[in-house]
């Protein structure tokens, strides 16, 4: 079981399974999104997330057709992103999570469109795209 909240503590989800595909993504959407060199995202399914407090806080933001990012109201804190072409599960932002997880990042995505003041030193997998097998 895993807990996390919003910067400023109104929006609190519970992730009651385990968080797959866990990548660093550096394409300039989640570095946008994000305010970073890159964004740390993880699959998990449907079912194994609630938001325990804050759901009318939430806000969405659709930028693609069919994939919606939501985000607290409040402090504008990634709180989750869906896809209508896989509706078994969200992607989370690692970075809300209060818990420390088991599961490991398991490559490093999109690095061609890295920042170019980022110096990416790694032993992690790189890959110009999605990793292999998504």
């Amino acid at each position: 079981m895993y807990t996390g909240s919003c910067l400023c503590g109104e929006v609190s989800v519970e992730v009651s399974g385990c968080i797959t595909s866990i990548i660093h993504c550096h394409c300039s959407l989640c570095r946008k999104n994000s305010g970073t060199a890159f964004a740390t995202n993880g699959f998990v399914n449907i079912d194994d997330f609630t938001i325990i407090k804050g759901q009318a806080l939430l806000s969405e933001f659709s930028f693609k057709p069919g994939r919606t990012r939501y985000f607290c109201k409040g402090c504008g804190s990634p709180v989750y992103s869906s896809n209508n072409d896989d509706k078994s599960r969200i992607r989370i932002r690692l970075g809300i999570l209060d818990s420390d997880i088991t599961e490991q990042v398991l490559s490093h995505n999109f690095v061609t469109s890295k920042a170019n003041w980022e110096q990416l030193e790694t032993s992690l997998p790189c890959y110009e795209k999605h990793e292999p097998g998504r």
